[in-house]
């Protein structure tokens, strides 16, 4: 599609486990494919516990490390292709992270205010003055530039300082805005603040985000879509509420199951617990099969295809058969 603005097929990204001689390869990212749109800004969460592969995957985005396979693609522009500082400088316009923590962001010793003016200046040299755009984007995050003026990180609340983070994110007013667990280390009564803003900034900003999160109650509130993740697969992808509100694939089925429910007879918590991690990225077949109740002979021999059903793309053999879905490989 020519609207396509962030196109990733099939990424791959490989680590080794071990030593030279008894180690072993295993995938971060195993063949990975989503896409986001111009004309449809969206939020769009990636979903995981630990080690899932998420992190590493919005790192291979931002370019922070190079996939090992497949592709990576920003405007049709091949991301292991762009070379020179104008093509970097583009890139980074174009794309801009908001990180976990937020007191990692600013160095504790500088003045938070001329971090923003120097990210401005750095990215319109010779335009009208940075602090216009300065407060043009902190008032975007419900903040101005007298509340953080001359001010240190430690001088900020938790809340503040994230909201200064995306602050610091959209002064290039870039298309895409990675955000990788950015309410994890702020106050619970907080949180929603930060995702409200997240929504606020798709709407009037035309932003897209990829919100990366371990939490099913702020993705299933942000959400347009999601992508479920276990070591490394996309194993249920598609709208955001279908998915949490009817699971299909069993591990997105245990993910949901795991939230508190006020109800305990209404829980369905029946799964082995996991094996050593590194256990499961080098098995063969499916990657959940040692923990699944519903495995066959086949899940344990053999990665299952990715399968579109009502809508939604699963990799599960148990909608292999001929009217549970086609393949989307």
């Amino acid at each position: 599609m020519s609207n396509v603005q962030l196109s990733i097929k099939n990424a791959v990204k490989e680590y080794r486990l071990g030593g030279l001689i008894s180690g072993t390869t295993f995938r971060a990212v195993n063949e990975v494919s989503f896409e986001l749109y111009e004309d449809k800004p969206e939020i769009f969460s990636i979903i995981g516990e630990s080690g899932s592969g998420k992190t590493t995957l919005s790192r291979m985005i931002l370019r922070l490390i190079k996939n090992d396979g497949g592709s990576i693609e920003l405007n049709g522009e091949d991301l292991k292709k762009i070379r020179g500082r104008k093509r970097e400088m583009a890139f980074m316009s174009r794309i801009q992270p908001i990180f976990q923590n937020p007191f990692e962001t600013f160095n504790p010793l500088s003045r938070v205010d001329r971090y923003l003016i120097d990210t401005a200046t750095h990215f319109f040299p010779g335009d009208r003055d940075p602090r216009e755009r300065v407060s043009e984007a902190l008032e975007a995050v419900g903040l101005t530039l007298e509340e953080i003026d001359k001010r240190y990180p430690h001088e900020l609340s938790g809340g503040q300082l994230q909201r200064t983070s995306v602050a610091r994110a959209i002064i290039p007013k870039p298309e895409i805005l990675i955000a990788d667990e950015p309410v994890s280390m702020i106050d619970a009564s907080l949180r929603m603040s930060i995702v409200n803003l997240f929504s606020d900034l798709r709407d009037k900003l035309k932003t897209s985000i990829i919100y990366i999160t371990h939490d099913l109650a702020t993705a299933y509130y942000v959400s347009d879509r999601i992508a479920i993740m276990h070591r490394g697969i996309f194993v249920e992808q598609g709208n955001a509420r279908a998915i949490l509100e009817k699971p299909m694939h069993p591990y997105t089925n245990l993910l949901v199951n795991s939230a508190l429910d006020p109800d305990p007879e209404a829980r369905n918590f029946n799964y082995k617990p996991a094996r050593f991690e590194g256990e499961e990225y080098t098995a063969t077949g499916c990657l959940f099969a040692s923990r699944c109740q519903e495995a066959t002979e086949a899940c344990f021999s053999q990665l299952p295809r990715e399968f579109a059903i009502s809508e939604r793309i699963i990799r599960c053999h148990k909608f292999s058969g001929g009217d549970n879905g086609q393949s989307n490989n």
